[in-house]
């Protein structure tokens, strides 16, 4: 029997290595790939399948779904959009140049490899496109301007991927994770020294105490739940017969989720601004 298959973005750590691993001891042909050769170099180690994919680079998608099609004879089962960053600063210290980068990699870049891998799934008449959004894809954080942005896009475009999409057997579905233990702090941390003019911010005071949180890390967050949890809500949104088209990860998000449906806006943005007064 011929197992199914999957390519997976921003397999170096986290929910997406978790989620290549586990996929493989489940049976499923697993392409992992990685922004970086030497990440995929440590991943054909363990016995993945891994070769190199970056949304920011359109030849690497082209070379990365041509390698797939020709390991498989041209179909794949499913898709996990996974790979993205965040920028964490103040609306108003956000770079242009910075937001072009983050929509490249975390909205333009999912696009592109979903388009490329369509027409797979149409010839087979069947696919999972699986999107990895955010609880800050459904409500709105400080300092999350740039990756709020990109979150809520990809719920409104996989939204619209599902209603183009129906009768064709294939189904784009979104996994909503609050936080998850992984390396997204630490890169986000660099991203943040990279990006923001922090010292010449009308909010320099503020951004002192984010660099202390960064640099004094003590542990997970209260609610944090290991990249395992985003892998089996994944599970079952690939073997599922009908999968939902919204999958939560994690209480905050469950929290979220209601709250958005029930409070009105001033009482919600009460809540998100911690008892802050307007």
């Amino acid at each position: 029997m011929i197992p199914k298959s999957i390519l997976i973005t921003g397999c170096s750590s986290g929910i997406g290595l978790d989620a290549a691993r586990t996929l493989r001891a489940r049976g499923w042909r697993v392409f992992a790939t990685c922004r970086a050769e030497a990440d995929c170099e440590r991943l054909r180690a363990e016995g993945l399948e891994s070769f190199r994919l970056d949304y920011d680079d359109v030849a690497s998608l082209e070379a990365a779904v041509a390698e797939v099609a020709k390991r498989t004879g041209g179909t794949l089962d499913a898709l996990f959009n996974n790979g993205a960053f965040a920028i964490p600063c103040a609306f108003e210290d956000l770079p242009r140049d910075a937001f072009r980068a983050i929509l490249e990699t975390n909205l333009i870049g999912y696009h592109d490899l979903t388009c490329r891998v369509l027409p797979m799934m149409r010839a087979q008449g069947h696919g999972r496109i699986v999107n990895n959004s955010s609880i800050l894809g459904m409500v709105g954080y400080r300092w999350r301007t740039a990756y709020v942005a990109t979150k809520f896009a990809l719920e409104g475009i996989t939204d619209v991927l599902r209603l183009e999409l129906r009768g064709t057997g294939i189904h784009p579905i979104l996994i909503e994770p609050g936080p998850i233990t992984t390396k997204f702090r630490d890169n986000s941390a660099l991203q943040f020294k990279r990006w923001v003019k922090w010292e010449t911010s009308p909010r320099r005071d503020e951004y002192k105490e984010v660099l202390a949180r960064f640099e004094n890390a003590t542990g997970p967050d209260r609610f944090e739940l290991p990249a395992s949890a985003v892998t089996q809500k994944l599970i079952h949104a690939l073997e599922s017969k009908r999968p939902k088209a919204r999958y939560y990860v994690t209480m905050p998000t469950h929290i979220m989720g209601i709250a958005r449906r029930i409070l009105p806006v001033r009482a919600l943005d009460w809540v998100l601004a911690g008892g802050k007064r307007a």
